[in-house]
C-alpha cells in the first residue's frame, strides 16, 4: 500500500528515498538525464526532491542546486531545469520522510562547503546511531542545519577528508563509524561516488550510457535514461568513478546480508532487479505461495494496484481461478492526499480507487494485497467489493502480519500502531469484513526470492540484524 506508484493508500507504508548520479565523461550536460531518473524513482518519495550539479572542467567546487517541496513534476520547470544546465556531474534526491521532520531544510541532496572543497550528498535509509554520531560533531562545534541523519554522514565524510587522500577513502572511513542502512551517491569536484552499507538493506545500482556512468536506486532508472545495466555496488562496497572509469574498495564488504524483504514485496518497481532478484518474479512467486498455501473456491482472483496485481496474477496462475482487473485507480490524485490525518486515510481510498461492479457482481472474489498495516484500509476495500455484489471476498497477502517497527529506512509504525500486533488472524479477518485471511508465511519469504536467505525481516520476526536504537528517532509515524 505505497503511494504514487505503487498504489493507492496512504494508510500503508513509505520507503524513504530515492538517489540518482550521472558523470559523463564527455562533458555533455547531465540535468535532463537526472530529472527523468528522478521521474522514474518518484515511487520512492513524494515529499520532496532536488537536483545538484557541476561542470568537472569548470571552476572547482562550483555547485548549482535547485530544491523543493513536492513532486519532480512539480519543483522543476522548464526554467529551474535552464538554470541547472552545463555540468556533466550530479546527484538527484527523491524524498518521504522517516527520520526528521518534513520541510524544506531537509530536502536532499545536501550540498557542503567545506576546506577541501564541495560535497553533495543523496541518501536512502537510516542509521540507528544517529544520535551518537551528532553529539560527537556537537562537542567538537558542528552546527547542524537540518535534522536528519544525513547531514550527520556528510560532515563524518567532510571531518575524515581532512585526512584522507581522496573523497572516496574519506567515504570509506566514515564508513567505519555508520550502523544501520544507507545507498549514497556523493559528487565531488571531480568524481562522482556511491557506497552502500555492509548488510545491503537498499538498493544501488551502476548503469552506463555511451561515456556517462550512473548510479541510480533501482535498475528502472537505469531504462528511463537509456542506460545498460553494468551490475549492483555490492553491500559494503565503495565505488569511484572519474575519467579512467569505476574504481572498487569492498573493504567493508561482509557475507551477511540483509536486503530489506519489502523492496522485493512492494517497495521497487515491478520492472526492477534488486541484486540479481527480479521484482516482478518475486511478486508472482508470493502469489503462487498463496495460492498453494490458503486455496479457496472463488470465481475470480484480483489484485489491488499497483503491487498487489502481480501477486494476483501468480495466485491466478497457480490456482486456475481466472485473473481480473476489478479496481480503476486514479493516477492523477496526487500528494494532495497523502496526508499524515486519519479523516484523510479514510476519504481518499474512494478518491483513489473504485471498484468494477461488473467484474465482481454475483462472484466469489479472491483479493491480493501487499500489506495490512492498521487495517483501515482493507476494511473500506472489502466493503467496496461487497457493496459491489461480491458474494464473498478471501483476501491473500503476499507478506506476513507486520508485528515490529523498522529502523532502516521503512516507517513501519511502532507495535501499537500495527493492527496484527495484538489480534489474531481469525480477529484481523472480522475487523476487515473479509471471508477469509491469509498471510504469506514468513518460512516461505526465501522461496519468493528464489531461495536466498540474505535478507531483512526484521518488521515480521523482531530478528534485527543490527542491534536497534533503545529510542525511537524516526519521528512522527502516523501517515
Amino acid at each position: 500500500m505505497n503511494t504514487e506508484n505503487n498504489s493507492y493508500s496512504p494508510d500503508g507504508l513509505h520507503e524513504e528515498c530515492g538517489v540518482f548520479g550521472v558523470y559523463d565523461l564527455d562533458g555533455n550536460d547531465v540535468v535532463s538525464t537526472i530529472y527523468y531518473g528522478l521521474f522514474a524513482l518518484q515511487h520512492r518519495g513524494q515529499e520532496s526532491c532536488g537536483i545538484a550539479v557541476s561542470d568537472t572542467a569548470g571552476p572547482k567546487g562550483k555547485v548549482k542546486a535547485w530544491k523543493g517541496m513536492g513532486l519532480v513534476s512539480e519543483v522543476f520547470t522548464p526554467e529551474h531545469l535552464d538554470t541547472l544546465s552545463g555540468g556533466n556531474i550530479g546527484v538527484g534526491h527523491v524524498r518521504y520522510s522517516t527520520a526528521g521532520e518534513s520541510n524544506i531544510n531537509n530536502t536532499q541532496p545536501l550540498v557542503l562547503n567545506y576546506v577541501k572543497g564541495t560535497l553533495a550528498l543523496a541518501h536512502n535509509g537510516n542509521l540507528v546511531n544517529t544520535p551518537e554520531l551528532k553529539r560527537e560533531l556537537e562537542y567538537t562545534g558542528a552546527i547542524f542545519q537540518t535534522t536528519i541523519d544525513s547531514e550527520v554522514i556528510a560532515y563524518h565524510i567532510a571531518r575524515e577528508r581532512l585526512n584522507s587522500a581522496t573523497v572516496e577513502e574519506a567515504v570509506s572511513r566514515a564508513m567505519s563509524k555508520l550502523s544501520g542502512a544507507y545507498s549514497l551517491v556523493i559528487m565531488s569536484p571531480r568524481k562522482l561516488i556511491g557506497a552502500r552499507d555492509p548488510f545491503g538493506f537498499h538498493p544501488l545500482c551502476i548503469g552506463k550510457r555511451k561515456n556517462a556512468y550512473i548510479l541510480a536506486s533501482e535498475t528502472a532508472a537505469l531504462c528511463a535514461a537509456d542506460a545498460e545495466f553494468v551490475r549492483d555496488v555490492l553491500p559494503g562496497e565503495v565505488v569511484m568513478i572519474d575519467e579512467e572509469g569505476i574504481h572498487s574498495d569492498t573493504s567493508h564488504c561482509s557475507p551477511k546480508i540483509a536486503r530489506c524483504i519489502f523492496e522485493y514485496i512492494y517497495f521497487a518497481r515491478p520492472d526492477s532487479i534488486f541484486d540479481g532478484v527480479s521484482v516482478y518474479n518475486s511478486r508472482i512467486m508470493a502469489g503462487r505461495i498463496l495460492a498453494q498455501t490458503y486455496p479457496v473456491e472463488a470465481d475470480i482472483v484480483v489484485g489491488v494496484p499497483d503491487s498487489g496485481n502481480a501477486a494476483a496474477f501468480g495466485f491466478a496462475l497457480e490456482s486456475g481461478i481466472p485473473f481480473g482487473m476489478a479496481f480503476v485507480k486514479n493516477s492523477y490524485v496526487g500528494r494532495t492526499f497523502i496526508k499524515p490525518k486519519q479523516s484523510m486515510r479514510v476519504s481518499s481510498v474512494r478518491i483513489k480507487l473504485n471498484v468494477l461492479p461488473e467484474v465482481v457482481k454475483g462472484k466469489r472474489v479472491v483479493m491480493i494485497d501487499d500489506s495490512i498495516v492498521r487495517g483501515t484500509t482493507s476494511e473500506k476495500i472489502v466493503k467496496m467489493l461487497k457493496k459491489a455484489g461480491a458474494t464473498e471476498v478471501h483476501v491473500r497477502i503476499s507478506s506476513p502480519p507486520f508485528l515490529h517497527p523498522c529502523y532502516f529506512g521503512t516507517d513501519v509504525p511502532t507495535g501499537d500502531q500495527l493492527i496484527a500486533h495484538n489480534n489474531s488472524v481469525d480477529t484481523i479477518r472480522d475487523m476487515i469484513g473479509a471471508d477469509t485471511l491469509g498471510y504469506l508465511a514468513v518460512e516461505r519469504l526465501s522461496d519468493m526470492i528464489g531461495g536466498d536467505t540474505g535478507y531483512c525481516d526484521a518488521c515480521f520476526t523482531g530478528n534485527y540484524p543490527i542491534e536497534p536504537p533503545k529510542e525511537d528517532i524516526r519521528g512522527d509515524y502516523d501517515v
